[in-house]
């Protein structure tokens, strides 16, 4: 035999050898075709079966229904300390905006409830609106006729105190007084007092004595009472309003009033208003009636005053007989709040168009160029 037969037979035996396995090799792979020849013939399926009580009974199905998850804003979330938010820049006019809705909103309810208050008051009687055909003037201004009575009833009594307020024209808030002595014409009545036409025909012929004799329209009339005056003033001012009496006070009055710097209540304030037992008789209680009109305007400036106002505003409208209706008084917030920084005032009539005279049916009383009294009013209320 050959080198090259030799190494051909030892080669051919090599690969014989390497395609049988080894014995223990071959005894587990003989063992796993038995093993898995085995579970295929007698391995069965499993079955799971469940412990279950003959006595209970099967549940029933129900209707799931899934309330709709609601987030709950007051919750607090947990931070993450490596989540970082973009700072937000402050706006002050949000802010601001924020602020005007809650001091309205305060204000609406303060109102409200000074009103009800005031409407259920058992103390004072009921009192119903006149008749008062009020118009508009030439400018276009409505000007509001303020009287004051000593009396509740519509049509009782003569006026103690007449006024014309101008809140929407030009500048400052406009305030005209007029003299109850004044011997004027009444339309349908003839030659009086001013403050007899009142008594005779209420609010509105008022208005019609003052156009005939100065030529002044009003729109709209509030006429107070003292029993309103004195709770009004209360209500605004519980400490009292700070007024410089002129004089000492005592005739013909409830209570001495002292001269000098002090604190008047309601009351007090309204008998300093009234007082006209001394040499200047009428001239003298009208110049007090609008310095008391002027002291508590010019202290409404106050934080705490501006708070309580709302609430004793719907307390005095609430006592108050008017036919101003609330669109005009929303309307003209802004003028009324003008008032706080003053008012011009003027009274009728003027220096040089009176004198003194003596009547058969009103006694002593104030002759008037109505002439020049109209000029001068009418020139005070438009510029």
């Amino acid at each position: 035999m050959s080198r090259m037969d030799k190494y051909k037979d030892i080669h051919k035996e090599s690969q014989k050898e390497e395609k049988q396995p080894f014995g223990f090799r071959r005894e587990i792979k003989k063992n796993t075709q038995k093993n898995q020849s085995s579970s295929e013939r007698y391995e069965e399926p499993e079955e799971k079966f469940y412990y279950q009580e003959y006595d209970q009974k099967p549940e029933k199905k129900r209707f799931n229904f899934k309330f709709p998850s609601v987030k709950n804003p007051f919750k607090r979330r947990a931070k993450n300390p490596y989540e970082q938010k973009p700072r937000r820049k402050r706006s002050w006019r949000r802010i601001l905006l924020m602020i005007l809705v809650v001091l309205l909103g305060f204000s609406v309810i303060s109102f409200g409830v000074g009103n009800f208050a005031a409407k259920h008051d058992s103390s004072m009687p009921k009192i119903e609106t006149q008749e008062f055909n009020g118009v508009e003037s030439s400018n276009g201004t409505k000007n509001i006729l303020l009287l004051g009575s000593d009396t509740r009833d519509n049509i009782s009594g003569r006026s103690d105190s007449m006024m014309v307020l101008q809140v929407d024209g030009h500048g400052k808030p406009k305030l005209v007084s007029f003299m109850r002595d004044m011997y004027v014409n009444i339309p349908g009545v003839g030659e009086n007092k001013l403050n007899a036409a009142y008594a005779y025909g209420g609010a509105d012929l008022v208005r019609q004595t003052l156009k005939d004799n100065f030529g002044i329209d009003c729109r709209y009339y509030a006429m107070v009472d003292f029993q309103t005056f004195e709770k009004g003033v209360d209500a605004l001012f519980p400490r009292g309003v700070q007024i410089d009496s002129e004089k000492d006070m005592s005739s013909y009055i409830d209570q001495p009033i002292s001269k000098g710097p002090q604190r008047m209540n309601g009351h007090t304030l309204l008998n300093y208003a009234r007082f006209r037992m001394d040499e200047e008789g009428d001239f003298g209680r009208v110049r007090r009636q609008q310095q008391v009109m002027q002291s508590v305007f010019s202290q409404l400036k106050n934080p705490l005053v501006l708070l309580r106002g709302p609430y004793a505003a719907g307390k005095i409208w609430g006592y108050l007989s008017t036919d101003m209706p609330n669109t005009f008084v929303l309307g003209n917030l802004f003028n009324f709040a003008k008032a706080v920084g003053g008012i011009e005032r003027l009274t009728l009539p003027v220096d040089g168009s009176w004198s003194y005279i003596d009547t058969a049916n009103a006694g002593s009383a104030l002759a008037v160029d109505t002439n020049q009294n109209t000029q001068a009013v009418q020139a005070f209320l438009d510029k």
